[in-house]
């Protein structure tokens, strides 16, 4: 038998009916060998039950009697059903005579309209005596010997709103209940305690944690082990962030940081005699005993620079400013003093080093009252006009970054406000401890979740999270769908890119979904959706405040839909587009476009526009931002005309051949708008103004394939007559044989000459003469790349290659926003 005492502490969830208790004991049953003290807590909500009686009971409402009633018959039934028959009278009789007592006591509360602390402090205190001692019956009935310990029989304490041990007294009272002591497991009543009159007390609020390390030190414990209804001490609160994982060990200093902005973790005053001993405490999960748990130490094992994250709402941000308080010795001592003097708890304070102005962060609900003590304090500094704002700003949050190993990690800082920036957070203020183990931000209310998410997605402790929308899931929409649906769950195992589909909108219906769809059968639910299309709608739900970044996927062609890309820009959306429409609309539209994305810090990706998911347009800016001078840029641009010519050889009418391209994906389903020459000029504009040009769509000379006859009218009418325009084509093809070259259809930027779209033939030993299949291929020229011009080819059409440039940019935007470079 061990000679060293373990605590174990059982909160209000563990113990919260007949099943608890039996959990509880088999966990007990399946630990070492050891002396073991056990801190219960009440049954679940029993305190605050207890403590409403009492008010109740003060409103003059008679229902106080039956709300007693039922809360014994709570109890009871608990008795029933945990223990044999002939083990539950002296419970039952226990339950009468204090209820008998408590009733007393409330009749008192019930005539006189009021009632003391203490009155409190008696009545509260009873769930847990009857806790322990069902627990203990319950244990003694599985035949383990153990007993029970009213904690108010050795625990002194100085009641007050900071509770204060008297630990000589207490140490005495604890040396000679152990000399009595006849078993080696002791069920502990948590959370009571006696003052030195020997009156029953409470030690407050989180008072049962407080009981386990005050028992830990008492009785020189080897561990405290913390039972609750978590797996542990956990990076961020998991309502907020579901991502949040269980820490397998912090430092006390860790732990007193996150608990004291709000994360689940036993508070920092209950942890102080367990500290000063330096015992371990353990955080379990009753409901989940196979978890390691957390453990909280003297020293935590190296590991993030940064532990957890936690926040704080409800809170007020003061900013006093003047020119009058620089070099003012006091100011600072006359500020808080005042505020002391009140009660206003002052959670966190900046200070600007020119002592220009301090800001302090403090709950909401105390604001004015802080608010009109800071100006009585400094009225004359105010009047004298040396104080020139006392400022409010109310519907705030404190953000805190916490992690030991902060100190020894450089960057984190720059980090952590990245994060937020990037995430559109704004900054209020900022605080940052001299031991660097806290980082901590006010923000906007508002943004409190998504901030916490932001930042907890940049240290890798949960994926990189973006919200998707889809819109136009059609040949190449539908690719990149189907595209991610193999790809998601990959990406989010080894690279923590957690990419959430949460909208798929067509023309005339859309799907929604809360966390984001798996894409499994997307299809079907596209075509069953019952809901309208509804592009305001759509965009609403998809940008979700919680989720720190959103992307809209355009996969149209329509210009009325980039009409909306500013708008969405404003609003903090990341824009990946196929649609070549925005940035060929008006330069006054496209600097609108890219002014608004560069003020918001919003991505505006668009790869896809010139070439499918060939490189062109980021090997362009390229060499523009490393200031290459390019004197020229010609191409073939269309995977569909390339297609055409490159199969075009006379075995086949022109017609048929269009009507092949058209089968494949190819063209548009119209494919007079590839042949012509519209969708090309536009390619070459967004090349252009890629370059710096100022250019429109009706700068470029076209040469259209499309016989001006048949530039009208229905498709089917222009596919049946094409064929009457085989032969012109035939002879042009005959021509440029017979002359040894082939016919391409090109696009030519020059900053000199102008640019243009035309059918043209080059000799076969021209670059341009290897194409095949629907390649495209840029010849740049530059200074650099003069007179070999750099090439750039590969196939330029098909739905699967558009839909992994689109892919790619959305793997590119995640690596702007936080996430690992895949690369």
């Amino acid at each position: 038998m061990s000679s060293h005492w373990v605590i174990h502490k059982f909160g209000g969830t563990s113990v919260a009916d007949a099943d608890g208790y039996r959990q509880v004991a088999a966990i007990l049953r399946d630990g070492k060998d050891e002396k073991k003290a056990i801190v219960v807590s009440a049954m679940d909500r029993v305190t605050d039950a207890l403590i409403e009686l009492v008010d109740v009971a003060k409103m003059r409402d008679d229902a106080y009697l039956c709300c007693a009633d039922a809360l014994k018959a709570r109890h009871v039934d608990a008795i029933e059903t945990l223990l044999p028959s002939q083990r539950r009278q002296p419970l039952i009789d226990t339950l009468e005579s204090d209820f008998k007592d408590i009733k007393d006591l409330l009749r008192g509360v019930y005539l006189s309209r009021t009632y003391s602390d203490r009155t409190i402090e008696l009545i509260s205190g009873h769930g847990e005596l009857w806790s322990a001692q069902f627990l203990n019956a319950h244990l003694n009935a599985m035949g383990i010997a153990s007993s029970w310990l009213d904690a108010r029989t050795l625990l002194i304490v100085e009641p007050g709103d900071t509770v204060s041990v008297d630990w000589e007294c207490t140490k005495s009272q604890t040396a000679k209940w152990l000399e009595t002591l006849r078993t080696d497991w002791v069920v502990v009543t948590g959370f009571v305690a006696s003052t030195p009159e020997g009156i029953p007390t409470t030690l407050k609020r989180n008072g049962s944690d407080f009981s386990a390390s005050i028992f830990g030190k008492l009785l020189d414990a080897r561990v405290i082990t913390i039972w609750t209804d978590v797996d542990g001490v956990l990076s961020a609160d998991p309502k907020l962030v579901p991502e949040a994982v269980v820490l397998e060990d912090v430092s006390y200093q860790e732990a007193t940081e996150l608990a004291y902005f709000g994360a689940q973790v036993i508070h920092p005053s209950t942890m102080a005699p367990a500290i000063e001993k330096e015992i371990p405490i353990w955080i379990r999960n009753t409901f989940n005993p196979s978890s390691r748990g957390t453990k909280i130490d003297k020293k935590a094992s190296c590991g993030n620079s940064v532990k957890g994250f936690a926040t704080i709402d409800d809170m007020a941000l003061i900013n006093v400013e003047g020119t009058g308080m620089v070099g003012v010795p006091g100011v600072a001592n006359r500020l808080f003093g005042a505020l002391r003097d009140v009660g206003v708890s002052v959670v966190m304070i900046s200070q600007a080093s020119s002592e220009h102005s301090i800001c302090f962060a403090i709950p909401e609900v105390q604001a004015a009252l802080a608010r009109t003590i800071v100006e009585r304090e400094f009225f004359a500094e105010l009047h004298h006009n040396q104080i020139q704002m006392v400022g409010v700003t109310d519907n705030c949050s404190i953000l805190a970054a916490v992690g030991d190993n902060m100190v020894d990690h450089p960057g984190v800082a720059g980090k952590f406000f990245s994060a937020l920036g990037k995430a559109q957070v704004n900054i209020r203020a900022i605080a940052q401890g001299s031991s660097e183990r806290n980082i901590s931000a006010v923000i906007d209310r508002a943004d409190s979740r998504k901030a916490l998410r932001a930042v907890h997605a940049a240290f890798y402790l949960s994926n990189q999270t973006i919200s998707i929308g889809v819109i136009g899931p059609g040949l190449i929409g539908g690719a990149f769908l189907d595209q991610l649906k193999t790809q998601m769950e990959t990406l989010k195992q080894e690279f923590k890119i957690d990419l959430r589909v949460r909208g798929i909108l067509n023309s005339k219906a859309m799907v929604l979904s809360g966390k984001g769809r798996s894409l499994e059968n997307w299809r079907d639910s596209v075509k069953g959706s019952c809901l309208p299309s509804d592009l305001e709608k759509f965009v609403a739900h998809v940008h979700s405040d919680h989720f720190p970044h959103t992307a809209i996927v355009d996969c149209t062609a329509s210009a009325e839909l980039a009409a909306n890309y500013p708008c969405w820009l404003e609003r903090g959306i990341h824009i990946i587009t196929a649609n070549k429409k925005a940035n060929t609309g008006t330069m006054e539209f496209y600097r609108t476009l890219r002014a608004i994305s560069r003020a918001r810090n919003r991505h505006y990706l668009y790869e896809t526009t010139v070439g499918a998911g060939l490189p062109i347009i980021s090997t362009l800016r390229d060499l523009v931002q490393t200031g290459d001078q390019v004197f020229e840029i010609e191409g073939v641009l269309s995977g569909t005309l390339s297609y055409i010519f490159n199969t075009f050889d006379g075995t086949k009418p022109f017609s048929e051949i269009v009507q092949e391209a058209r089968g494949k994906g190819y063209t548009e389903p119209d494919p007079r708008e590839d042949l012509s020459g519209v969708d090309v000029a536009r390619k070459l504009v967004i090349l252009a103004r890629e370059m710096g040009l100022d250019l429109d769509l009706k700068d470029i000379r076209v040469e259209s394939l499309v016989p001006e006859s048949l530039r009208e009218g229905s498709v089917e009418e222009f596919l049946k007559r094409l064929s009457e325009h085989d032969s012109a084509m035939t002879d042009f093809l005959n021509r440029t044989r017979d002359s040894g070259e082939v016919i391409r259809y090109a696009g030519m930027v020059d900053p000199k000459a102008g640019c243009s779209v035309q059918l043209k033939s080059y000799p076969r030993s021209h670059v341009f003469a290897g194409t095949s299949g629907s390649d495209n291929i840029v010849a740049f020229k530059t200074q650099r790349y003069h007179p070999q011009a750099l090439i750039v080819q590969g196939p330029g059409a098909g739905p699967d290659v558009t839909a992994g440039g689109v892919f790619a940019d959305l793997l590119r935007l995640a690596s702007y926003l936080g996430g690992p470079n895949l690369n």
